[in-house]
């Protein structure tokens, strides 16, 4: 199974997702974690490049290449053996990304944008997308508050905006596909909602995380 992880800046997934792949592993499944841009020597190389502040030049065409160059070699080299291999696959951000922040962000061609990306990932989809969804004012504020601020971060905030409704409308074009979490709950009902959307993807409702903490299923 591929289940992607999607969401606007500081959405919270790259803090969800080791506590939920730790969830799953401790479950009995076999699971692989990874991330983009990257997660290959070659992605991880081009990801330094995207995501350099130093880089206000790059065009957005030029952002879409390397961002399908890190996803072709990740999809080969990684998503596809594993999901071969009966694993299930966690990756923070895949081609709804591109969809979203080039596509509604910078206001490419969708059209010609999905073949690019259709390409790239040889028409592999996600089997279940989580969009952690926030206000992208409070998103943003919590990576200026870690320090993390990368040049995507950096765009304007209307930018940010176009991106997060680019994200809504792609989840309700495809509502088999994807739950909308509201992650501007605390952490722990996030991560709630997260494993019992997976839970209910997988067909396990005997798995439960533990319920005194106050968690419960919180869709949007």
């Amino acid at each position: 199974m591929f289940i992607t992880f999607e969401g606007p800046e500081g959405s919270g997934k790259t803090t969800q997702i080791p506590k939920v792949l730790q969830f799953l592993t401790e479950a009995g499944y076999s699971v692989f974690s990874t991330r983009e841009p990257g997660g290959t020597l070659i992605g991880d190389q081009i990801r330094q490049v995207l995501l350099a502040n130093k880089n206000t030049e790059m065009h957005p065409r030029t952002e879409i290449l390397l961002f399908q160059a890190s996803r072709a070699q990740l999809v080969e080299q990684e998503i596809l053996p594993r999901i071969k291999n009966g694993e299930i696959v966690l990756c923070d951000r895949y081609a709804d990304s591109t969809i979203a922040y080039q596509g509604y962000g910078h206001r490419v061609n969708l059209p010609q944008l999905r073949n690019i990306v259709n390409f790239a990932t040889g028409g592999l989809k996600p089997d279940l997308t989580l969009l952690l969804d926030l206000d992208v004012s409070v998103g943003l504020a919590r990576r200026r508050k870690d320090g993390d601020i990368n040049r995507l971060d950096a765009f304007d905030l209307a930018f940010h905006q176009r991106v997060r409704a680019g994200y809504r409308e792609l989840a309700a074009s495809e509502p088999d596909r994807w739950v909308i979490i509201d992650a501007a709950q605390p952490a722990h009902q996030v991560q709630q909602a997260l494993c019992d959307s997976i839970l209910s993807q997988l067909g396990d409702a005997n798995i439960n995380l533990n319920r005194n903490r106050g968690g419960g299923r919180s869709t949007k």
